[in-house]
């Protein structure tokens, strides 16, 4: 599992918005690294708040550990790069079999139709799979 420390800044019913506490990337960072957590401050400024299941009840201002189930970032990352890229190059290919004067416009609309595509079934996938969502593990005791 991947895990994180967070603290919960409000709660509803089941779930929980966090701020991770920790800095980006890796612990390289402060010193030779490959400084990709420079960038990261240069683009992300202010502090990103996440959704995350909340099934021990922790309460607002609690430290927590955030976990994330293993391989659930790759599937996320297929689902939501790699799906659309496939719809978008399926859609050009077949919208390019037209046998007309007009076949590269025809291609760019199956191109952007199955972009589309890919992008609404990525999104309808992701609210089904919540099995896979992060979570508040346990309360972080230092």
């Amino acid at each position: 599992m991947l895990e994180t420390r967070a603290v919960v800044v409000q709660t509803d019913k089941l779930s929980a918005q966090v701020v991770a506490s920790q800095g980006n990337g890796c612990s390289a960072c402060d010193g030779k690294g490959c400084g990709s957590g420079k960038l990261t401050q240069l683009f992300c400024s202010r502090p990103r708040q996440f959704k995350v299941d909340n099934q021990i009840q922790a309460g607002v201002g609690d430290e927590v550990i955030v976990s994330v189930p293993e391989g659930a970032v790759l599937r996320g990352i297929g689902l939501v790069y790699l799906l659309p890229l496939v719809l978008l190059f399926a859609g050009a290919a077949l919208a390019g079999q037209v046998q007309d004067g007009q076949r590269d416009a025809y291609a760019a609309i199956g191109a952007l139709s199955g972009l589309l595509l890919g992008f609404a079934l990525a999104k309808w996938l992701s609210l089904r799979l919540v099995r896979q969502q992060p979570f508040i593990a346990r309360l972080f005791r230092e």
